[in-house]
């Protein structure tokens, strides 16, 4: 009963408040359906980690033997499954062979332009790189923080564990968070810096052929490409290939069912509660978090802008215009941003039909994301020389 009164002494007004943010990360995953395998559990790890003497993370402990007091450190299980996934990378590693997995690259292969609108939908990363150093944050966190901008989970994680970042647990929160909120973020973005006329461009959906040897090719070359010129992205992007590879070789139809379904659930289950150890309320309660989550929104919605500005430039050299609103889809986030804009094409036009070509710009927004991952790494490097 002692340690009962104890333990309600030491509650801090902090975990009152990350106990009410775990309870609305749940709330999200349940009631709004935005991205419940990851959310929910990471809703639940934030309470997990915020209660007092919580014995799943890390801390020391006081005992007293023989009338002499020890400290002893007690090692929690999140702290375990961190080490082992989280701070040398494998869980975002993994995901990616779930996601590589998943992705058909067919759109992108019958329509290579768009692999133009994935490389223009990374404005925003490079922006707010700019803007978190002006802003105070160290190379190594601004990089951290511009790359949630592209909607893309695994690669924050990535890039935030490469560089050490103190504040991995809320760029964790708002990359994911962004990702959930992509339905209601672009769509007032977009109308934002479009007409009503260019939202309605109507485009003419040809489908191609994509041969097998082909789409065998891809990924091996996109690998081999990217290991040479971003080799900081080549563990990214080569997991994310051999996904693919797998899926497109015909020969492992059981390992790809595997790796989109069993595998990536179970990792991002493990990776949405391991990552609430840098929840505690002590590490993601203060200035900065606030900061980040608004340059993190910053960057998602610059890096929207940017692909819709740039596909409103090509169409002054198009015959055959393009419409803006694909330009969005060059985020990461899939397939949610193609749905997005699939949806907003039919609300302006019922007959308007852009989810092949939304696909398309998107596939290649996964792929540009990782490399820019590895760009800004690298850029963060050579700075620091």
């Amino acid at each position: 009963m002692d340690a009962l009164f104890g333990n309600l002494l030491n509650i801090t007004t902090q975990q009152v408040i990350m106990w009410a943010v775990g309870g609305i990360l749940i709330y999200l995953a349940i009631k709004r359906e935005m991205e419940p395998t990851l959310l929910l559990p990471m809703g639940f790890g934030a309470i997990l980690v915020n209660l007092p003497m919580s014995g799943a993370i890390t801390q020391n402990i006081e005992r007293i033997v023989d009338g002499i007091r020890h400290v002893e450190e007690e090692i929690g299980v999140l702290n375990v499954l961190s080490r082992a996934g989280i701070d040398n990378e494998l869980f975002p590693l993994l995901l990616f062979i779930g996601i590589g997995a998943m992705i058909d690259f067919g759109p992108l292969l019958s329509n290579p332009r768009m692999l133009f609108f994935g490389a223009a939908a990374q404005f925003g990363i490079f922006f707010t790189f700019s803007l978190a150093s002006l802003l105070g944050f160290s190379l190594q966190d601004a990089a951290s923080i511009s790359i949630i901008g592209a909607a893309d989970g695994p690669t924050s994680i990535f890039v935030a564990n490469y560089f050490n970042s103190q504040y991995l647990g809320a760029i964790i929160v708002a990359a994911y968070s962004y990702m959930a909120l992509v339905p209601i973020i672009q769509p007032p973005v977009i109308r934002m810096v479009t007409t009503k006329a260019e939202r309605r461009i109507r485009m003419k959906y040809e489908q191609r052929s994509v041969g097998k040897t082909v789409r065998i090719l891809f990924p091996i070359l996109v690998t081999m490409i990217a290991g040479l010129f971003a080799p900081r992205s080549v563990a990214l992007v080569g997991f994310l290939m051999f996904g693919n590879l797998i899926r497109e070789c015909g020969v492992l139809d059981s390992l790809s069912q595997t790796a989109q379904n069993q595998l990536a659930n179970l990792v991002t289950l493990l990776l949405g509660i391991t990552v609430a150890v840098n929840m505690q309320a002590e590490k993601f309660l203060n200035p900065q978090t606030l900061m980040i989550l608004a340059l993190g929104l910053i960057a998602f919605v610059f890096d929207t802008i940017g692909g819709v500005l740039f596909a409103k430039l090509m169409n002054l050299f198009l015959k055959n215009k393009v419409n803006p609103m694909i330009g969005a889809t060059g985020i990461s986030a899939f397939p949610m941003s193609a749905r997005v804009i699939h949806k907003m094409g039919l609300a302006e036009d019922p007959t308007n039909h852009l989810l092949m070509h939304a696909v398309g710009a998107n596939v290649s927004g996964q792929i540009a994301s990782v490399i820019a991952g590895g760009l800004v790494i690298k850029l963060v490097e050579e700075l620091i020389k």
